[in-house]
């Protein structure tokens, strides 16, 4: 047993400090980034933001929707194999990752699917990405589809990043238990504070010139822009992005003044007790359930959350005078505001 005492940070633990800047309006920033990735060579350019492969907001309607504003959606795993052909054969493909797990079940369809339709983008995604059997998976969908863009999570720590990116993952997913519908902390006691583990594993991807995406933790727009502040080349949204015309949960109805009105939808994560009755039939007995379901109100169209998210990151920009969301990493200085501040650095009274 040891114990590290390095401070470690989540999102509600730091401010962004604002900087004297040139800049005079949102409209003189970009929020786009392009990218070279490693291991194929590809190029991509966007709105660097993906929906997290959940059932309910991981869906073709999303994908769409979220394209229109150069963003990206992470399918979840679940769609069949004729849906998902269809799907990666139109334009809105491009938009799509397509997600699977590590099962011969998951690789077998991932080929099937590729013998008909162009999969550009891959998610392999599972809880713990700390295991031999992820990291091999991760070589054999490498040598199986060398032209395709690889993410692959979930880990916290720099050195399962390097052995990712070295494994065949061009993007490494950062989050173990920071989700709004995760209760992995809870039940496992096992983890890591989101902010830190952007800050290390970003470090660690960087220098071999591979990505990270921040995946959980986020309740807003500045959790979304103090990620890209701690370096994160991509961030994964789940339930921000909940509640939405295009997510495909549970929707609950009231009656008001004789009309039935959409008011809540239902949200879970992928390890609930919701989810694996829906696809394995129950939990298992030799494991425990590592998520919860909740209702999220219901919001209508994501676009108008998209605009709150892209608005809050053009501001933060203008805060520290970034003109390009390439920049923000370097221009951001992170200023600790919690009480336990003044615990860990030995400062208190």
């Amino acid at each position: 047993m040891r114990i590290e005492t390095d401070p470690k940070l989540d999102f509600k633990d730091v401010l962004i400090r604002p900087k004297r800047s040139t800049l005079n309006s949102r409209n003189e920033v970009d929020i786009n980034r392009e990218f070279r990735f490693y291991h194929t060579g590809a190029q991509w350019k966007g709105f660097p933001l993906i929906a997290a492969n959940m059932d309910v907001t991981g869906t073709l309607a999303m994908a769409t929707a979220l394209g229109r504003h150069g963003a990206l959606t992470a399918l979840h795993k679940h769609y069949p194999e004729d849906a998902l052909v269809e799907f990666f054969s139109s334009e809105a493909g491009a938009h799509a990752f397509y997600s699977l797990g590590v099962t011969a079940t998951d690789l077998a369809k991932l080929a099937a699917v590729k013998k008909r339709a162009k999969i550009q983008k891959i998610c392999i995604d599972v809880a713990n990405g700390y295991s031999e059997k992820f990291l091999a998976v991760v070589r054999r969908v490498r040598e199986q589809n060398r032209d395709a863009i690889i993410m692959a999570g979930n880990v916290v720590t720099g050195d399962m990043t390097e052995a990712l990116i070295l494994a065949g993952a061009d993007i490494v997913k950062i989050g173990i238990g920071p989700g709004s519908v995760c209760t992995t902390r809870r039940v496992t006691g096992v983890g890591y504070p989101q902010l830190s583990a952007i800050i290390e594993c970003a470090d660690a991807a960087h220098g071999l010139k591979g990505q990270v995406c921040a995946d959980g933790g986020c309740t807003s727009p500045g959790d979304v822009a103090k990620a890209y502040g701690a370096g994160a080349d991509f961030v994964m949204l789940g339930g921000m992005l909940a509640g939405h015309d295009e997510c495909e949960g549970e929707v609950r109805f009231e009656e008001r003044d004789g009309e039935k009105v959409a008011v809540g939808m239902t949200f879970y994560g992928m390890s609930s007790e919701t989810a694996m009755k829906r696809y394995a039939g129950g939990v298992a007995r030799y494991r425990a359930s590592e998520g919860k379901t909740v209702e999220t109100p219901y919001r209508g169209p994501v676009e108008g959350t998209m605009s709150e998210i892209m608005g809050g990151v053009r501001s933060m920009m203008t805060y520290i005078g970034a003109t390009q969301l390439k920049e923000v990493s370097k221009r951001t200085t992170f200023v600790m505001v919690t009480a336990q501040t003044n615990d860990v650095f030995g400062r208190a009274g």
